[in-house]
């Protein structure tokens, strides 16, 4: 009794968390007259929000932009965060407590802060309205590092050992010994990392201003609130849909590793 108690809670709670977004989606394939009544199951199904929301901005363009920078900035994070977490893992040198510290006290710092230094240094660079301006930024994550630190101190010391015998350096070893056992790490760290720059907003609304670069959330932002949607729900709906289908869809493939790497991250000190 107390096992099926037990799921029957989890369902509950499954259902509440997951209602929003299945309302979402039932909602922008509705029509429009239909939204307002709350229902789950509308007497008719249409695509027209979508087609309207296809007709009025180019969203296909700030897909490829939000793709091309989301990527771009994981894979940036899983090669230097990987490469500073087995250095502040694995090598013995002046100060490594002290950096890892700093790296730590970094993460309680609000974005805030160093917002307005970080657009000077854009705008010096003419990086505005650029690629650059929305990826450099992000290449270094104190979060992937901490995460990868801490996953490579649960590797044997004598695997690492073996490979410096069999004449391995210490960037083969990252690349070649550690990544294929550190799986799971670099799913949850990969996951976290597409996750957030995906959906970033601030920042590019800063520092762009072409249309042609525009990432989805900063386009699916100025079209809700911009007018250009005529208050239309349906639209800003199959708009918000749009947006969050690839992360949803990310998650679900990955999140064994994510799982597991959440399980097994910071367990050994």
């Amino acid at each position: 009794m107390k096992r099926i108690l037990f799921y029957i809670l989890l369902t509950l709670g499954a259902l509440i968390f997951l209602y929003p977004f299945l309302w979402m989606i039932i909602a922008s394939i509705s029509p429009e007259n239909q939204i307002g009544n709350l229902t789950f199951l509308p007497t008719a199904l249409t695509l027209s929000s979508y087609k309207q929301m296809l007709s009025k901005i180019p969203i296909g363009r700030a897909f490829f932009n939000s793709l091309f920078v989301s990527s771009v900035i994981t894979f940036g994070v899983l090669v230097f965060g990987s490469m500073v977490g087995y250095a502040l893992s694995r090598l013995e040198f002046k100060g490594r407590d002290l950096i890892f510290y700093i790296i730590i006290f970094t993460m309680t710092l609000p974005f805030q802060i160093t917002l307005i230094p970080q657009y000077i240094l854009m705008v010096k660079f003419g990086w505005v309205d650029t690629y650059w301006a929305l990826i450099v930024p992000y290449l270094m994550n104190a979060l992937g590092i901490i995460m990868f630190r801490q996953y490579f101190k649960s590797i044997p010391q004598d695997l690492l050992d073996a490979a410096r015998l069999d004449g391995c350096g210490e960037l083969k070893i990252i690349f070649k010994i550690l990544w294929p056992n550190s799986v799971p790490a670099l799913v949850t760290i990969g996951i976290i990392t597409f996750m957030a720059s995906w959906n970033e907003v601030l920042w590019p609304l800063i520092v762009i201003r072409n249309d042609h670069l525009m990432t989805m959330p900063q386009l699916v932002t100025l079209f809700a609130v911009g007018g250009a949607a005529e208050s239309q729900l349906g639209v800003k709906l199959a708009a918000a849909t749009m947006l969050a289908l690839p992360i949803v869809l990310a998650y679900l493939f990955f999140q064994k590793y994510f799982i597991e790497s959440m399980a097994s991250t910071g367990i050994k000190e």
